[in-house]
Order: structure tokens, then sequence, then C-alpha cells
């Protein structure tokens, strides 16, 4: 598939090579080697070098004005082209217009990182369940599943179906849905959606939903839709070619027909080669040509630090915008969960000595984070009798002392007292209980990125006005990350359809939206923001292909980056408007007073074109 895209992108560079090599033989015999060619021969070489590029200009030009599109871009380089040509100045009209080429080349380059269609995001759904039929196993399509069915989920496999769970419990990976950092730990009879991943042991469910009406299908229709609010941006030289090929058709028209009336010696053909030079020197190739340059290399520039830009139009928006909306969980914290707080009266190596090694008979994620932490081996204790008790927590005894280690509904289950308004601290807490007395606990929780501190600064230095975070997670998680970053506004337990609400409620105040996220549940949300981002180092497959802006080392301070590179960019490409115009205004006045010849015109069309291109470079070198 990648061969047949490289070879389709390596066809539309042809006629652009072909036109070089001709127009190059064609200016060696015309002005280099002294040879004098028949006139018929040297137009057929400069026909061979026009043709590639200038067929297609000119049936785009010809199909617009069957649309009642007359005055376009295609049309004014047709016929200023075709005019050099008329004249007898071949070479300038076939450079001009391969120049008009191969601005169309640098912007296909610039949008070809564009996002892939939409519907990729349909691999992310699973292609093969196992179906239990009388026991006995067997492979097929989660479209062939009915309502009612058992299916089994293996260890590390992704569910398929929404369902009920008939095994006695599992544990699940549900940030992909709900993006929530904290593992579920599901009992029998309880739901399990499509999307989930199962992190333990084999279990089983009983299917309640069909494959098109699973949630995660759901939240790909929600991207889908999305995605078709967001209006295509028209090209500046497409809006800037309505305004201005009219007005300079009708000023070439003037010149040529007007002076008939007010000079006594009026000749038409040297008044239409003036009309002439006036359209080939309103060429707009300087603008065709470095504008596209100037947002290659602002995309250029975003790459060389980190972030991909799926397409010019979003450097634009970026300028534009003053809200950025967050997602918490892989993109303002890490993801990995960390022991950040050990409370006890006990000598605390002793105690999480003793608590680690009861974790340590569970593959949970918090008791991996707790073994983790005791990471030197500190005690030599061994535990027997180790049970552990689904949607609790883990018993055993160790060192013949009884050990609880688990959540409140443990120790309740046991009757040991503990301090009830432990259960309001926001981070997940491991209570522990040695002897049937409680003895401490360990608070686990989802540490913030270094980099997100600098990042909001950054923001709101770069003008940003409001900063939001939306978050599957709890809210009193939430809102201890958003205090600590200082953050405006700050909302959680939302599922995928309530954070495309309030991105909704936000646009619907016409602000201009940058969303940033990394899983699978911020997606439609990532799709319907006016510039999407996405975590691309730990970020989910679906948020990537979604997104407009990649942010490739998973640093929330290059949201602010990519701003800055927007605001640079936008400014060299005004840059290059006011060169283009400034000089080709200054030529326009001298072509037709007929003091400027067609060099003249090929200066102030080509010779600003390369000036345009040096500005437009410089975006390459810049730090940002």
């Amino acid at each position: 598939m990648a061969v047949k895209r490289n070879a389709s992108v390596a066809k539309e560079y042809i006629p652009a090579i072909i036109s070089s090599l001709f127009l190059i033989i064609g200016i060696y015999f015309e002005f280099l080697s002294g040879i004098v060619l028949d006139e018929i021969f040297l137009i057929l070489i400069y026909a061979l070098a026009y043709l590639p590029v200038g067929v297609p200009v000119i049936w785009r030009s010809l199909k617009l004005i069957t649309r009642f599109d007359v005055f376009n871009e295609f049309f004014l380089m047709s016929i200023a082209t075709i005019g050099a040509i008329i004249l007898g100045e071949y070479a300038e009209g076939v450079a001009v217009m391969l120049f008009y080429s191969v601005g169309e080349l640098f912007q296909g380059a610039a949008v070809r990182k564009a996002r892939r269609s939409i519907e990729s995001l349909l691999e992310l759904q699973v292609e093969e369940v196992t179906l239990l039929e009388d026991g006995a196993p067997k492979t097929v399509h989660p479209e062939e599943v009915k309502i009612g069915q058992v299916v089994q989920i293996r260890a590390g496999e992704k569910v398929a179906l929404d369902g009920e769970l008939l095994s006695n419990r599992a544990s699940f990976n549900t940030s992909s849905l709900t993006g929530e950092s904290m593992p579920s730990d599901i009992s029998q009879g309880e739901s399990v959606l499509a999307g989930m991943i199962n992190l333990n042991e084999v279990c089983t469910i009983k299917v309640t939903a069909e494959y098109s009406d699973t949630k995660l299908s759901k939240i790909l229709k929600l991207v889908q839709e999305a995605a078709g609010r967001k209006a295509p941006t028209q090209r500046f030289i497409s809006k800037f070619a309505k305004v201005y090929t009219p007005i300079v058709v009708g000023l070439a028209t003037i010149l040529t027909f007007a002076p008939y009336f007010f000079v006594e010696d009026y000749v038409f053909r040297d008044w239409l080669y003036r009309a002439l030079i006036f359209l080939v020197i309103s060429c707009p190739c300087a603008l065709v040509i470095s504008i596209p340059l100037g947002y290659f290399g602002g995309l250029g520039a975003a790459s060389r630090n980190g972030i991909l830009i799926k397409g010019a139009n979003y450097l634009d928006l970026l300028v534009k915008v003053d809200t950025v909306v967050m997602d918490k969980t892989g993109t303002l914290t890490k993801g990995v969960f960390e022991v950040v707080e050990v409370n006890t009266e006990l000598n605390k190596e002793e105690f999480i000595g003793i608590v680690s090694e009861l974790e340590s008979y569970s593959s949970h994620p918090i008791s991996l984070a707790i073994v983790a932490y005791n990471q030197n081996g500190i005690g030599n204790y061994k535990a027997d009798h180790v049970e552990e008790i689904p949607g609790h927590g883990l018993k055993g005894r160790i060192d013949n002392k009884d050990v609880l280690a688990g959540n409140a509904k443990l120790l309740r289950k046991f009757g040991v007292e503990f301090d009830e308004s432990l259960e309001s601290i926001s981070n997940t807490i491991v209570l522990v209980s040695i002897n049937n007395k409680f003895s401490g606990y360990i608070s686990i929780a989802d540490t913030i990125k270094e980099d997100s501190y600098d990042a909001i600064n950054q923001l709101y230095k770069e003008g940003i006005k409001t900063v939001v975070m939306l978050s599957g997670d709890k809210q009193s998680v939430v809102d201890q990350v958003a205090k600590e970053l200082n953050i405006d506004q700050a909302k959680g337990n939302l599922l995928p359809a309530d954070k495309v609400n309030e991105l909704q409620k936000l646009k619907d105040q016409n602000k201009t939206v940058i969303f940033v996220g990394d899983g699978i549940n911020d997606a439609p949300v990532i799709a319907l923001a006016d510039v999407g981002m996405a975590m691309g180092g730990l970020g989910s497959d679906a948020a990537i292909e979604t997104a407009d802006v990649i942010i490739q080392t998973d640093q929330p301070s290059k949201i602010a980056t990519a701003i800055r590179i927007g605001k640079t960019t936008k400014k060299i490409v005004l840059q290059n408007i006011i060169l283009a115009f400034g000089i080709k205004f200054v030529v326009l006045i001298l072509g037709a007073g007929g003091l400027a010849t067609m060099w003249e015109a090929v200066f102030a069309d080509v010779g600003v074109a390369l000036l345009a291109i040096l500005n437009a470079v410089r975006i390459q070198r810049m730090r940002f």
C-alpha cells in the first residue's frame, strides 16, 4: 500500500521534471549555444516544456469557466503565460508556468501530511472473537455474534462486544473509553464494554449488544460526525484571486484599447505588448510559491521541535486560538502509577516491606506500583495463606501476623476500625491492617508531568485566555491537578459524549479551541476542536489518526511552541505578500508606461518569487 502511495506521489513530479529538462534545452539553444535553430524547432522544444505543466492548469481554468467561475488564479496564469509565448518570450512563458507548478507541488507536499481518512479508525475495532458454543471455542467475526451468546476474552485481549461478566471477577484497562487512569475491577454480573482490555486471566461475558451498537462503535461514530462539522479552509490564493484577477484582466484590457482614444500614433500591437507585459508582471507566482513555502517551512520547523502538523491551514488556526482544553491522564499526567505517600505509625521500612510482600502475590497495577516502590527489597518477609478478595484487596499471614491490604470495604469486612475521613483523599489509597489493627495507608497517584507546569505558564504568556481540563477521572482528582497547575476550569467524571458537549459549549461562545488528548475516548472531541492535538508517544492510534497536530515528544509545553510557530509562519507569509505587492506595483506602473520590458516583468515575477522563497526558508533556522 505504501509502495503504491509513493509511486503515486512520484508521478506528480514527472511533469515538472520533464518541463524543466526541455526548458533548459530550449534556453541552451536559444541563448547559450550560439547555434541558430529553425524557429519551428525551437517552438517545438518550448511546447514540450510548456505542455506538461501548462495543460493541467489551462484545463482546470476551462472547467471552472464552465461553472461560471472565470476569474481565478488558473485563468490568470493561463492568459499571462500564453500571452508571453505570443510575444515570442517562450522561455519566460514556460518558466512562469513551471514556477507555478512547482509552487503547487510544495503545497501538495505540505498537505500530504494531512490525516488519513477517518475511516481508518475502524481498524481499531476487533475483527475476531472467541464464541463459546456448547463449551467449545469458535473464532468468528463480532458481527456474527448474537445477543445472549457467550464469548471468551483472553488475557491481554481487547473486548469486542458489550456484555455482562460471567466469570467471578476480572480486571480491565478502561482508559481507552473513559480516560480513567485506574484499571477497573469488575465482578460477576457487572457490565463489560467493547474497547476494554482484559488485564489478567481468561474470562467470559454474555453479549448484551450487537456489534454496531457497542460503546466503541458509538465513539467512532462520534468521531466521524465531529470531523464532518469542520469546514475545509479555503486557500488564501483562491480567495485573493477572486478579487485580484478580475482587476488585473480589466486593467490589461483597458491598457490595450483605451489609448486609442487618447494617443495620436496608436499602434495596437505596441499596446497589446504592454498589456501582456502587465499580465506577466501581475502573475501571482511570488505568492503562489512563497505562501506554500512559508507554510511548508513552518511545518518543517514544527517537525524539528517534535510537533507534526497535518496541514498548512492548521498553522493559521493556531494563531487564532484563544482557548486550550486538555485531557488529564497521559496529557498532563504521566499515566504511570507511583506511590506518592506512605503514612504509618510503624517503622516505615518495616511497613513497606510487609505490604509489598503481600502485594507481590497480585498482578494488579496498584500492587505492582507498591512492589516497585520497595525496589531495594527491604525486609526479609515471607507471606503465606494469601488470598485475593475480589473488589476488596488482599489478606495473608506474614511472620505470624494477619495482614490486610486493600480498600475501605476490605477493612469493614473484617471489622477493622479506621478513620472514615481517609476515604475523601483524592488519590487512590491502600489501607493496611496488621493483626486487626489499622496500621496506616499508602497513597498512589498518576503523577503530573514535570513539563506540565511550564506548559500552562507558557500558554498564558502566548495570550491564551482560558485553559480547561476535561477528564474521565473523579472530580476530586481533577480538581487537585487543576489547582496545582493553575488551570482555570476543570471538569471530571466525563464520558466521551460529555466531553464533546463541553467543547461544543465553548465553540458556541465563538471561541477558537485547541483540544489535547491521548485516548480513544478523546478522539471525538479532538475531531470537533478547531485544532485537535494528540500525544503521539503514549497516545492511542485513534487520537493520533484523528488529530490535526501530533506532539511526538508527549510534552504539553509543545502546545505553546506550536502556537509560536504558527504566529511566526503567519508573520513571514504576510511579509512575502507585502514584498510581492510592493515590487509588482512599481514595475506594473513602469510597464504600463512602456518603461519596462519583458525582462523587468521576469524580475517582478520570478525575481520577487526567489526573494520571497529566501524569506520563507528563514523559518527553518529559527529556534522556538
